[in-house]
């Protein structure tokens, strides 16, 4: 294969990558909670052709000997971007968004038989029925929501009216007149690029040999909580731009399409070349 079509075709499959992201994106852009990602490029491996005497330019010009031959740029990572979304005001009792961009709620996942400690930055909760006349506080997909020492939240089913507290405390009011509270489980992230993205707005910690929680969040307790951002009665939306996003895509099927282009040439001229006859 030649140089110009390695170059092109390794460029394709890049441009098909972010165009992934980019999709991935759009098709979020009314996700509660939804994070945006970004995408971040770096120059692939590139081959050094020393083809003239070293001895023969010494003293002479400035620049390296040789010609370096690149290969393009390669899809690095995808960057989370935190940015606060727009709140929307709902007026429903179990909607609660977070207005600090750096926090998140805890949330505990069973997959394929495993559970484990989740976090999202959607507040749509529920109250669910469990055994023994409780109900647990869900997220819209069923996941319980933990309090502050990652235990799910279990109150009486005569629950009349929830309210958030300063610190991110909830009390439910019983129809008896009793008060019940708990601390909504909230981190607070240091790391966000460590975070591995999870379907339904949610992110995981990676595993253990790659990165210690420890670095990348931190459970807010005790006074810590006194810096916890929270809203009832609303929403955050995606931070998703629209109109960014759907800007960058034009521009990548153009740059995807230049490269298509690129190929078509570089194919007929090798047509030409073959069909040469001495």
């Amino acid at each position: 294969m030649s140089r110009i079509m390695l170059n092109a075709t390794n460029t394709m499959n890049q441009l098909q990558k972010q165009l992934d992201i980019i999709s991935h994106n759009v098709a979020n852009v009314d996700t509660v909670g939804y994070k945006h990602r970004n995408a971040t490029f770096q120059e692939l491996l590139a081959q050094q052709s020393n083809n003239q005497a070293l001895d023969q330019y010494d003293n002479v010009r400035n620049t390296p000997l040789g010609i370096r031959h690149g290969t393009g740029a390669g899809l690095s990572q995808t960057r989370l971007n935190l940015n606060q979304g727009a709140i929307r005001n709902t007026d429903r009792m179990l909607d609660f968004a977070l207005t600090k961009e750096d926090q998140l709620f805890m949330v505990q996942v069973t997959e394929n038989g495993q559970t484990s400690t989740q976090f999202t930055r959607n507040g749509v909760f529920y109250l669910s029925p469990i055994n023994n006349n409780e109900v647990m506080l869900v997220t819209a997909e069923g996941h319980p929501v933990l309090n502050s020492a990652e235990n799910p939240i279990i109150l009486p089913d005569n629950v009349q009216d929830i309210q958030v507290q300063p610190g991110g405390v909830i009390t439910a009011e019983l129809t008896n007149g009793q008060v019940i509270a708990n601390e909504l489980g909230l981190v607070q992230i240091t790391r966000p690029q460590m975070l591995e993205s999870r379907p339904g707005s949610l992110f995981a910690l990676p595993p253990a040999n790659v990165a210690n929680p420890d670095d990348i969040l931190t459970i807010m307790a005790g006074a810590g909580r006194d810096e916890i951002g929270i809203a009832q009665g609303a929403l955050e939306q995606s931070n998703v731009d629209l109109a960014s996003e759907l800007t960058e895509m034009t521009l990548m099927q153009r740059s995807y399409q230049f490269n298509a282009r690129t190929v078509q040439f570089a194919d007929q001229m090798m047509g030409l070349v073959n069909g040469l006859k001495a």
